[in-house]
């Protein structure tokens, strides 16, 4: 595998990533990354994702058939997908507590779980 040199568009694309509070959609790293980079092109972020994620620096999340991304390496965690703004954010305890090996009548065997919870932030619940 070859080392990629680090680029300006590159490090405040991964910087908007672990800043975010949760998962972000392409369009939305797209806006916050043109706050520091206003020349920065939809090919370059869509590029840049996908190169972090072949590294292992990121890696995608599917919610709702759209796919986010998020900074790796957060540990087991959920998200909340908030009804009225459309933002989702990381949730930092389980709301769930199963077990890898769990079996379930059937012989379902778990080993591994995804949760998403909808409802409102607390933004938008203030509102």
């Amino acid at each position: 595998m070859t080392a990629t040199r680090s680029t300006r568009q590159r490090d405040v694309i991964a910087q908007v990533l672990e800043q975010a509070p949760g998962p972000l959609a392409v369009t939305e790293v797209f806006e916050l990354a043109q706050g520091d980079l206003p020349g920065l092109g939809i090919a370059t972020v869509y590029r840049t994702l996908k190169l972090l994620t072949e590294q292992g620096h990121i890696h995608p999340v599917t919610l709702d058939g759209e796919t986010r991304y998020e900074a790796a390496g957060k540990g087991h965690h959920h998200h909340f997908s908030c009804t009225r703004c459309g933002r989702v954010f990381t949730l930092h305890t389980c709301p769930v507590a199963l077990p890898s090996g769990t079996v379930y009548p059937g012989g379902f065997v778990v080993e591994a779980h995804e949760v998403t919870l909808y409802g409102q932030c607390p933004e938008c619940a203030r509102a």
